[in-house]
This record gives structure tokens, C-alpha cells and sequence, in this order.
């Protein structure tokens, strides 16, 4: 079986960048993959261990358009080209569209509860302590569902 590919959606970089713990991605899953308009919406550099690939049906990219952005739709196509990934995503309307299709999603605060489950942090409170410090919606029915799934 292949090595799971992760990929990432824009929201992702920006809140981990506004938390600092970018790295956070690197150290709970390896390498991690992005596409072109993701890392072009981000618009930062992105660290080595990002690979930024290009959907190759871009048809079914912009079929995938009509129902949400540019970014959210990219990482869905390239994980419908891309054997045993996860995508992150953080939008609902985005997240039921990928299951819908059969992609396997997380998000954020998912990527946030593996690293705990993997020894990275050895609670999560903190953290998303942090988050709600940023314009990232969190609503408190997840994050009290986070916090009993991790044991907090």
C-alpha cells in the first residue's frame, strides 16, 4: 500500500502560520502536499517539506469550482488523482463535498489532536487556546468535542 499523502488547504498554513506551528504539519505527517493555487492563495514560501504538485484534470478542478473556491477545490481534485490521501479541510460545504466524493478529510484541529495522539503535544487546550486568538472560527461544540476525543 502507498505512503498516505496529506493534502493541505490554505486555511491550514494560515492558522498553523498565526499559531506558530507551521511545523506542526512536518512533524505529524512527514511531507506534506499542496497544490499550485494553494500555495499561490498562501502566498508565502512554503518550507521544503511542502510539495506543491499541479491538478492534472483540471476539468474536474473546475467542475468542482462551481460549488466552492479555487484553493478548496484544487486539493480535492489532486486527492481524487492521488491514492490513499487526506485532505485538510476546514469549510464544511468543502468537507462534505470531499466525503461526498469519497475523499478522507480532516482538519485542522484533526491535524491538531494526531499530533497529541503521537506524543507532539500532551494537551491540546493550549493550542487551540491559540487558534481562537485568530480569526479562525472554532465553534465550542468542536472544540469541546476535540478536547473529550483526546481525553482533556
Amino acid at each position: 500500500m502507498p505512503e498516505q499523502v496529506l493534502i493541505a488547504d490554505t486555511s491550514c498554513f494560515i492558522v498553523l502560520v498565526k499559531v506558530n506551528e507551521l511545523e506542526l504539519l512536518h512533524k505529524v505527517y512527514g511531507e506534506v502536499t499542496t497544490t499550485t493555487d494553494i500555495a499561490i492563495e498562501f502566498g508565502a514560501v512554503l518550507p521544503d517539506w511542502v510539495t506543491v504538485k499541479r491538478v492534472m484534470n483540471s476539468d474536474k478542478q473546475q467542475a468542482i469550482e462551481k460549488q466552492i473556491d479555487r484553493g478548496e477545490a484544487s486539493a480535492i481534485a489532486l486527492a481524487l488523482e492521488s491514492p490513499n490521501s487526506t485532505v485538510v479541510l476546514d469549510d464544511y460545504k468543502a468537507r462534505k463535498l470531499a466525503k461526498s466524493l469519497g475523499v478522507r478529510v480532516t482538519g485542522t484541529i484533526g491535524v491538531i489532536m494526531r499530533a497529541k495522539s503521537k506524543g507532539i503535544f500532551s494537551v491540546i487546550k493550549p493550542i487551540l487556546e491559540k487558534i481562537k486568538e485568530t480569526d479562525f472560527r472554532l465553534s465550542e461544540e468542536i472544540e469541546s468535542q476535540a478536547l473529550r476525543d483526546v481525553g482533556e
